[in-house]
């Protein structure tokens, strides 16, 4: 049975990129998502805190 499953998750986790390219785009695309959306919250937090002190 955890055989199985495991086999089923590797499949699935497979299945959306199925080549060594596919998974380093993916990561890569999902880095950099990642690292935009950052660096939007840090920006904004920023500005807020530099509005409250003035």
């Amino acid at each position: 049975m955890r055989t199985f499953l495991i086999s089923l998750g590797v499949i699935a986790i497979l299945s959306g990129c199925a080549t060594w390219k596919g998974v380093k785009k993916d990561s890569s695309d999902a880095w950099k998502a990642t690292k935009k959306g950052t660096n939007k919250a840090y920006n904004a937090t920023k500005e807020a805190i530099h509005e409250a002190t003035d």
